[in-house]
């Protein structure tokens, strides 16, 4: 993550406290958004699952005192979410480090997703990332039945290899649960 993103990092975050107070969040990275959920008034409980323990330990040498909303849990997100309880959260905010064999595993997106979808209430949300291109993400896609998409400019680093443009648009994805099915 670059500084750059940190406003659309905030963005997203502003965009999934709309719909809720407890939160869960994939990846910790900077921990901007993870601050900015959990320094909310109205954020009850915001759980952030971050895989790499030197992640949380820069982020907690970095950030003392951590809000008291904020609960750091050091594990793969793959394993913790089929713990949690159902229709337990009220967002989700899904952006960890994942490699390429991962994101294109269509088998293991078939399998998590609707774990996911399982601990959000009707009324509840998933964001990833942002995302340069005005698709939707097709893992997510074939689950929830509303997307709210926002598009935001922005301005990228000439240094900045991972974005196809150095600015422009990237748009928010906002899949949101509406039945019980």
């Amino acid at each position: 993550m670059q500084a750059w993103e940190a406003e659309l990092m905030r963005d997203s975050a502003d965009l999934l406290c709309g719909y809720g107070t407890n939160f869960l969040e994939a990846g910790l990275g900077l921990g901007l958004s993870a601050l900015h959920i959990a320094r909310k008034p109205s954020t009850v409980q915001h759980q952030v699952v971050e895989k790499y323990a030197e992640v949380i330990e820069l982020f907690e040498e970095r950030h003392q005192p951590l809000p008291s909303s904020l609960k750091i849990i050091h594990g793969d997100i793959f394993d913790v979410v089929p713990q949690l309880d159902s229709e337990s959260l009220d967002g989700i905010f899904f952006d960890p480090f994942l490699p390429d064999a991962v994101n294109n595993d269509v088998s293991l997106w078939q399998w998590f997703v609707p774990e996911l979808v399982r601990c959000l209430r009707v009324g509840g949300v998933l964001i990833p990332c942002f995302t340069s291109k005005p698709s939707l993400r097709w893992q997510f896609e074939p689950y929830f039945d509303r997307v709210v998409i926002e598009r935001r400019r922005f301005e990228a680093y000439a240094s900045t290899n991972y974005m196809a443009n150095h600015q422009g648009s990237v748009f928010i994805q906002c899949f949101e649960r509406c039945s019980m099915d």
